[in-house]
């Protein structure tokens, strides 16, 4: 039986847990002051991969961490809209799979194309999106700015392009566009292959 009074209990469980380490770490960054923040911030972003700071944990870790409360808000906003409907299609399986392969893919095209270093899961949510228009790209979304409705389609290939054209003429504004291609493409190239259709079977 379902507890109707926890709102968390609506949520299904792989997005659940997700959102919470997510909180858990933003609230243990905030709370523990310089000494816990330099340890944090030493081991578990994302560093290039020739850095002398890289270790393999980060290509995982890194996404739990988040520069302020609305890098975290929108973020867990993205995972909690997208992936809930995504895990109760999917299932938990398939879908923990689909996550954790979109954090790393995201990740190894940071760390490998990037000199600079990365933080939070926005690869990730790039590659729900993808998931999102793929299997239902009629489906409305109703924007927030600007305020109109559009198909899951357009709203996939208009975020990716931004991701693209960002990626290829980078700038300095702190979001790293790397991320999020490498996020989309691995999405779209995992979902091909358990559709087994192109680049995987022609």
């Amino acid at each position: 039986m379902q507890n109707h009074n926890n709102p968390l209990a609506a949520i299904p469980p792989v997005t659940r847990n997700v959102l919470i380490a997510m909180l858990v770490m933003f609230v243990f960054q905030q709370l523990f002051g310089n000494a816990a923040g330099q340890f944090i911030y030493r081991y578990f972003p994302l560093y290039p991969i020739n850095s002398d700071y890289f270790y393999p944990w980060q290509l995982v870790t890194y996404s739990l961490l988040h520069g302020n409360f609305m890098h975290l808000f929108f973020n867990g906003f993205a995972i909690w809209m997208f992936g809930s409907q995504i895990e109760h299609y999917w299932g938990e399986k398939k879908y923990g799979l689909y996550l954790i392969v979109c954090i790393i893919g995201a990740a190894l095209a940071n760390a490998l194309l990037s000199n600079a270093p990365a933080i939070g899961i926005s690869g990730a949510v790039y590659g729900l999106l993808v998931a999102y228009g793929m299997m239902w790209p009629n489906h409305t979304i109703y924007l927030v700015i600007p305020p109109i409705p559009m198909k899951a389609k357009y709203f996939v290939l208009i975020f990716a392009g931004i991701a693209l054209i960002s990626s290829i003429n980078p700038s300095q504004d702190g979001i790293a566009h790397i991320a999020h291609l490498g996020g989309a493409l691995t999405g779209f190239l995992l979902i091909q292959y358990w559709r087994g259709k192109p680049p995987f079977k022609w």
